[in-house]
């Protein structure tokens, strides 16, 4: 099933309607979708797909040469390329000619073999390629390779490529188009369980409840995601025990650094470093308070960006024995599933409702033209009290702010909420015009409705309304 991507696929084509050549990186965690992406775009177009494994280079050139032949209606008699630069050089003579693609997939695996590839790639667009009809993908699920070892400047083929693709997974939005059959409700907790990445998305079965389909993905030892985070980790990284520990400490309550260094047992500055490689993978992030300089604020903490990640973490990381001896569809049912409304409400939940104004935003929906996007938490200064605020958006130039609540609770909200949440204002001072949003996943009763209307600057937001 092919959905969404819809920004990517026109990209591309604008591309390839230049008709001059062009490098294309694409790039991206396992299982978010970039060959399905890659396939939809060619498969109208005259183009060759090759799927680069991880094996020598001779078995690499060898199945490179089948599908080169094959494309070009060429006999597999006339031998395998001797080494990439023949191979590179063949197809830039036929790009002279006439215009086609060449899609690698898992490029990396291609460098690992022969670490000259690269240079003689940029050799070979500098001389040959520059002035041809050659459309090149290059594309990988190893991000730190692709960043720095393509897209760098130390890299040889810096400053070659024409665009470049981040292929993240998909959002609440897009994610819920994988999920016609679920009710509203359960497809923002498919989402705070499953994520966005569209495999595991794929894998969920029409014909289960949200409950049955959990268990047999996470809490069955034959589960498809049972295993799925550790495996994945194991293909990236040399110490994977390390970064389970790590990701676990985070999912289990750690967010600042000393704390998840606590909760594994190493000092700060080995902790720091597995961090940072799970950040550049796209596991973890760090985030501030709304308003704070990245570079200079103390207040940070980490975060895991992978709802599939942090659900699998914080439940099946912890009771492997368990599901390992049967009882997985159990723990599901008493510890798991009476959990989940807290665990869905906070950051999922919040998550979700700031994707919405993204995509409002996106389409000069919202009230002003946001700039800025994020959550706050500190102290108030009135009360003495710890406080914070779910979701903000604010555009500094104009001088407006939206402060946002989101409720993921069966208990309707009323009016004192609301004055809840309009009391906050006084934590983002120096705006010149303050605008509310209150998110609920219950009804809002009628003093709520009331106030809303009286107000003029506070807008309710019911779940169904963000699948408008």
């Amino acid at each position: 099933m092919f959905v969404s991507r819809e920004d990517e696929i026109v990209a591309l084509q604008k591309l390839y309607d230049k008709g001059t050549f062009q490098m294309v990186v694409m790039y991206g965690r396992r299982r978010m979708g970039k060959t399905t992406l890659i396939n939809e775009f060619i498969r109208d177009k005259p183009s060759i797909y090759f799927a680069a494994q991880e094996a020598n280079v001779r078995l690499n050139l060898q199945m490179f040469s089948e599908k080169v032949y094959s494309f070009f209606g060429l006999p597999e008699t006339a031998g395998a390329f001797a080494n990439w630069h023949d191979a590179f050089m063949f197809i830039a003579n036929r790009a002279q000619r006439q215009r086609f693609i060449v899609a690698i997939d898992e490029f990396p695996y291609i460098v690992e073999s022969d670490k000259s590839v690269k240079s003689v790639l940029q050799n070979i667009i500098d001389h040959e390629l520059l002035n041809s009809g050659l459309y090149l993908i290059l594309c990988g699920s190893q991000i730190s390779f692709m960043e720095k070892d393509v897209l760098g400047y130390k890299s040889p083929l810096f400053g070659r490529r024409t665009a470049q693709f981040k292929i993240d997974g998909f959002d609440y939005l897009d994610a819920s188009k994988m999920l016609p059959f679920a009710s509203v409700e359960d497809k923002i907790r498919y989402y705070a369980c499953v994520g966005g990445t569209p495999h595991y998305l794929a894998q969920l079965d029409s014909g289960l409840s949200f409950e049955d389909n959990v268990k047999d993905l996470f809490f069955r030892p034959q589960g498809y995601l049972y295993g799925e985070p550790t495996m994945l980790l194991q293909q990236e990284l040399r110490e994977p025990s390390m970064y389970n520990s790590v990701i676990a400490a985070i999912a289990t309550g750690a967010s600042r650094l000393n704390e998840i260094s606590t909760k594994i047992g190493e000092d700060s500055a080995k902790t720091i470093k597995y961090i940072k490689t799970l950040a550049d993978m796209r596991i973890l992030h760090r985030e501030h308070p709304f308003g704070d300089n990245p570079e200079r604020s103390r207040k940070g903490v980490y975060g895991i960006s992978d709802n599939c990640y942090r659900f699998w973490y914080r439940y099946v990381f912890l009771n492997h024995t368990g599901i390992e001896s049967g009882v997985g569809p159990a723990i599901a049912d008493t510890l798991v599933f009476r959990d989940l409304p807290a665990y869905v409400g906070k950051p999922a939940f919040e998550d979700v409702c700031r994707q919405y104004l993204i995509r409002r935003n996106r389409g000069n929906a919202l009230p002003f033209l946001a700039s800025r996007f994020g959550t706050w938490w500190g102290a108030d200064p009135i009360t003495k009290t710890n406080a914070d605020i779910d979701v903000l958006a604010d555009n500094k130039a104009t001088g407006q702010i939206l402060l946002c609540e989101c409720k993921w609770k069966n208990t309707p909200t009323d009016a004192a909420d609301l004055h809840k949440l309009i009391s906050k204002a006084h934590l983002m001072p120096g705006y010149e015009e303050y605008m509310f949003m209150f998110f609920s996943k219950a009804p809002f009763t009628e003093s709520a409705r009331t106030l809303a209307a009286e107000h003029g600057r506070l807008s309710l937001v019911k779940v169904d309304m963000l699948f408008d």
